[in-house]
C-alpha cells in the first residue's frame, strides 16, 4: 500500500514538474514574442520615421551652404530669420522690421538669410505654408526673393482657412516682378523638397516657433530695435557659422 502511495506521489511530482517546465517554457516564449514585437514596431517607426525625411532636394539659386535659407547681402555679422508666410506675427514682424533689415544689407552692415519654414501647414485647408515657401524659393531661383516675400506678405490670408492657390502665387508672382519661367517652377511644385528640408533643418537647430531671430547665432527679439542693437554689439566679431 504504501509503494503505491509512494508511486502515485511520484507521479504526481513528475506531473507537477513537466506543467510547471511547460509553464516556463510557454512564458519565455511569450516573452520572446512580446519584444519581436516590440522590436518590429520600433522598425516600422523608424521606417516611417526616416521615409519621411526629406533625403533629396535641390536648393534655390542664393540659398546658403547648408541649403536651408536664402542670402541676401554679404555683411560680417549674420542675421537669420525663421518666418512662416501663414504667421501672422511674422507679417507683424516683417511688417515692422523689413525695412531696417534690407538697410543693414545695403548698408554692408549684415548677411541676412531668411528661412522661409512651413510650421504652418495645419493652419490652412491647401497647405499654403508649404506651397508658399516653395514658391518663395521658385522666386529666389529667377532673382526677385525679397520682392516675392514682401508680396506675400502683403496677401496673407486669415488661419483656418484656404490660402492662395497655385494660380494666385504665379499672380502674386507678376506682381513681383517674375514671369513663365516662376508660373512653371510653382506649377511643377520645384521646390517643395527643399521647403521640407528648410523645416526639418530649422526644427534640428532648436526653432520651435515663427517668428525666431538670430543675430550671429544668438537668439535675438524679433524687432528692428533689438535686432540693430544686437548687430551693432556683434560688429566686428566673426560671423556664425552661418548661414544655420
Amino acid at each position: 500500500m504504501s509503494s503505491r502511495k509512494d508511486q502515485n506521489a511520484a507521479a504526481r511530482m513528475v506531473r507537477e514538474q513537466i506543467a510547471k517546465e511547460q509553464r516556463r517554457k510557454r512564458t519565455m516564449w511569450i516573452s520572446i514574442a512580446a519584444v519581436s514585437a516590440l522590436v518590429i514596431a520600433g522598425l516600422i517607426g523608424w521606417a516611417i520615421y526616416a521615409g519621411g525625411k526629406t533625403t533629396e532636394y535641390t536648393a534655390p539659386k542664393g540659398a546658403n551652404s547648408a541649403g536651408n535659407g536664402i542670402v541676401s547681402g554679404s555683411g560680417p555679422v549674420v542675421v537669420d530669420e525663421y518666418v512662416d508666410y501663414l504667421c501672422p506675427h511674422c507679417k507683424t514682424f516683417h511688417d515692422e522690421a523689413a525695412a531696417s533689415l534690407q538697410q543693414l544689407v545695403n548698408d554692408g552692415k549684415i548677411t541676412l538669410v531668411t528661412h522661409p519654414v512651413a510650421y504652418l501647414d495645419g493652419a490652412s485647408t491647401n497647405r499654403y505654408s508649404t506651397r508658399a515657401s516653395a514658391a518663395a524659393g521658385c522666386a529666389a531661383e529667377f532673382g526677385k526673393f525679397t520682392e516675392f516675400s514682401n508680396v506675400l506678405f502683403e496677401n496673407q490670408p486669415a488661419e483656418g482657412g484656404a490660402g492662395p492657390s497655385d494660380e494666385d502665387l504665379i499672380v502674386f508672382g507678376r506682381q513681383a516682378g517674375l514671369g513663365e519661367d516662376f508660373a512653371q517652377c510653382v506649377q511643377d511644385k520645384r521646390f517643395i523638397n527643399w521647403t521640407n528640408h528648410v523645416s526639418e533643418e530649422a526644427g534640428r537647430a532648436g526653432v520651435s516657433g515663427t517668428p525666431t531671430v538670430l543675430v550671429n547665432g544668438k537668439a535675438t527679439q524679433a524687432s528692428s530695435t533689438a535686432i540693430a542693437t544686437a548687430v551693432a554689439a556683434a560688429a566686428g566679431a566673426a560671423p556664425s557659422a552661418s548661414t544655420s
